[in-house]
C-alpha cells in the first residue's frame, strides 16, 4: 500500500485519526496502544521509521525501535529524544480491520513510563486527537463492521465477571441475538407481504385468495407466541448481566461473610462495617453483590 516513491494512501480523505491505550492502565508486562483513521499509517512511519519508507505486511508482527517524532522535539523540547522503546508493530488497512479503518498497534512494553511517552508522541503528530471512550467501537459501528446488539456484547464481555456473562455476551457478540431478531423481522415482512398482495390484487388475481391472509394471520400468531416466550423469561439476561444483590442478615460475628467467601475471614475483633465495596462472587456462575451487616 506504500513505497518510498509513491507515499501512503489514507484509507479516507477526511475522517478523525484516534490513538489510545486499549489494554488495561497500569503496570503490566505488555501495554497496546491503538492507532485509528486516516493518518494512522503516517503515525507508524513517523514513530518506527526505517530506511525504505514503507509500511510493514500488512497484519504481521514486527519488531521496530519506537522514536520521538520532530514534531515532539519541537512541542516537548531536549528529553524528546533518542529511542522510547522496543516494541511488535501491527498494521491493519482498512477496510479489513476492527474499526474498518486504517488502524496501527504498539505492542509497547507496560510500564506508565513508556506508555506516557508513546501517547505523548502520537499526540505531538497533527491530525491525531485522543480517543473518546468507546470510540473505537463508534467507529466500528459507523463503518458497518457491527451492530448495535454485538456492540453491546462487546461492552458486557468486557465487563464480564463470571462464566454466565462470559457465555452470554460472547454468544451476543457472535450474533445469536441478531439472528432471532432478523427472523421476527422476516415474519413481518412477509406476513405485510401477503396482506398487501390481498389488498391490492384479491379482487383481480386469481392467484391472490384468502389463503395469503390465512399465512399471514398464522404466521403473526407464531410470531407472538416467541415474542411472549422471550417476555416471560423472568428477564433473565438482565440478571445475568447485572446479578443480583443479596443482604445477608443476622446477629454479629454470626459468620455471614463465611456464607458467600469461600474461605472464612479471620475476625477476632468487633464485627466489621458493612462492605463499602460489593463484589462479585468469584466462585458463583450469576453474578451476586454481597452486604453483611452488623
Amino acid at each position: 500500500m506504500c513505497t518510498a516513491e509513491e507515499g501512503y494512501v489514507p484509507s479516507r480523505d477526511s475522517a478523525d485519526t484516534i490513538f489510545a491505550l486499549s489494554s488495561g492502565a497500569g503496570r503490566a508486562g505488555v501495554s497496546v496502544i491503538r492507532v485509528s483513521g486516516p493518518q494512522a499509517g503516517t503515525a507508524l512511519l513517523e514513530l518506527a521509521p526505517i530506511a525504505t519508507g514503507t509500511l510493514p505486511a500488512p497484519r504481521r508482527a514486527v519488531l521496530r525501535s519506537l522514536v520521538w517524532p520532530k514534531s515532539a522535539r519541537e512541542a516537548i523540547g531536549s528529553q524528546a529524544t533518542g529511542t522510547i522503546d522496543q516494541s511488535l508493530v501491527l498494521w491493519f488497512p482498512g477496510p479489513r480491520s476492527f474499526t474498518g479503518e486504517d488502524v496501527v498497534e504498539f505492542h509497547t512494553h507496560g510500564s506508565r513510563a513508556v506508555v506516557t511517552a508513546v501517547l505523548e508522541a502520537l499526540g505531538s503528530l497533527r491530525g491525531l486527537r485522543l480517543a473518546e471512550a468507546g470510540e473505537f467501537t463508534r467507529q466500528a459501528f459507523e463503518g458497518g463492521k457491527m451492530e448495535l446488539t454485538q456492540v453491546e456484547g462487546l461492552s458486557d464481555l468486557i465487563n464480564a465477571d463470571t462464566e454466565e456473562q462470559r457465555k452470554q455476551a460472547l454468544a451476543q457478540m457472535s450474533g445469536v441475538q441478531r439472528g432471532m431478531y432478523e427472523g421476527w423481522r422476516a415474519q413481518l415482512l412477509k406476513a405485510l407481504a401477503y396482506t398487501e398482495a390481498l389488498i391490492d390484487f384479491g379482487e383481480d388475481a386469481d392467484d391472490v385468495t384468502t389463503d395469503a391472509l390465512l399465512v399471514a394471520r398464522g404466521n403473526m400468531r407464531t410470531l407472538g407466541e416467541a415474542l411472549r416466550e422471550q417476555l416471560s423469561d423472568g428477564r433473565r439476561g438482565e440478571v445475568v448481566r447485572e446479578g443480583v444483590r443479596v443482604a445477608i442478615l443476622g446477629p454479629p460475628n454470626a459468620g455471614k461473610p463465611t456464607l458467600l467467601n469461600p474461605e472464612p475471614i479471620p475476625n477476632p475483633g468487633p464485627s466489621p462495617n458493612p462492605d463499602p465495596n460489593p463484589h462479585p462472587h468469584p466462585h458463583a456462575d450469576q453474578a451476586s453483590r454481597r452486604c453483611s451487616t452488623r
